[in-house]
């Protein structure tokens, strides 16, 4: 009876063991990177989103916001990695960028990155955009964009991102979003429900396509498509100089309107004869003249 006893009691805490391991797996490797269900303040949350000042490509399909800033690894990440496949499946990826706030007397944003999202902000500017994204953050002076420091105007529409960015983490924090990482992504599923995706992680990409009906890759082109430029092309073959194979060489084409073997365009001119030789002059006396 005693050992039927301990036998059982370790088989219970095998099999505690057991499931508590199975649980710590299934939420370390799927269930922490699932997107979150929001379940309140949805029409503050969309409002908030469709008031920002986003940029985007267009294409008019169904909308994605992606919220973050410049220097934001992850962000560019997924611009890179995920925007080509949800704009295949129609899905129209928009991008809120802001700069982030000072925290405890550190600049965390330069004054080129505060004044080129104030002129995103107000101008929506997709080209700007792009320029943006693609230079190092430490080579973009903003050249040619007025600063936002020491502008009212530019300093609040700084301003007002940084704000949108707080309210927007208090709603989703009341939301059950228990982490805030970026970038943001928040998008309606297939189904209109509204969710966010704290995406720092690349394993959280395939829960988007999924709800979005995107592909894990972009199609392949056709077969028999024109080649680009800058395709490999096939090399012809090389001749024999050798010596030793027959010599096929193709025949030269003829000059178009001419008949027969070509010839030259300017032929030389044939030589004339030689003119008669002239007599020579003959010595003559003149009477007024006088030699000594």
């Amino acid at each position: 009876m005693r050992k039927f006893l301990v036998w059982s009691a370790l088989a219970i805490v095998i099999a505690l063991l057991a499931s508590m391991g199975g649980y710590w797996a299934y939420w370390n490797f799927y269930a922490r990177f699932q997107p979150t269900l929001i379940t309140r303040n949805q029409a503050e949350i969309q409002r908030l989103l469709d008031e920002a000042s986003w940029v985007s490509a267009g294409g008019g399909g169904e909308p994605l916001y992606l919220v973050g800033w410049r220097d934001c690894d992850s962000c560019q990440t997924y611009q890179r990695e995920e925007f080509p496949l949800l704009r295949a499946a129609g899905v129209e990826p928009r991008v809120v960028m802001i700069a982030r706030p000072d925290r405890e007397g550190l600049a965390q944003s330069t004054a080129a990155e505060r004044a080129t999202v104030a002129e995103l902000w107000l101008t929506r500017d997709w080209t700007l955009y792009q320029r943006w994204s693609a230079t190092p953050p430490r080579n973009w002076t903003a050249a040619g964009i007025p600063p936002a420091d020491g502008n009212l105007a530019r300093t609040a529409v700084v301003g007002a991102g940084r704000d949108f960015q707080q309210r927007l983490e208090t709603l989703l924090r009341a939301s059950g979003v228990r982490s805030i990482s970026y970038p943001l992504i928040l998008w309606r599923d297939q189904d209109g429900y509204l969710k966010v995706c704290a995406c720092s992680d690349s394993r959280s990409y395939a829960f988007i396509r999924d709800d979005v009906g995107a592909e894990d890759s972009l199609p392949a082109p056709p077969q028999g498509t024109v080649e680009t430029p800058g395709a490999p092309l096939t090399p012809l073959p090389y001749p024999d100089v050798s010596g030793e194979g027959p010599e096929d060489f193709p025949a030269i084409p003829p000059v178009p309107g001419q008949d027969g073997p070509s010839s030259p365009a300017n032929p030389p001119r044939e030589p004339r004869e030689p003119a008669a030789p002239r007599d020579p002059p003959q010595a003559s006396r003149q009477e007024d003249s006088v030699f000594y």
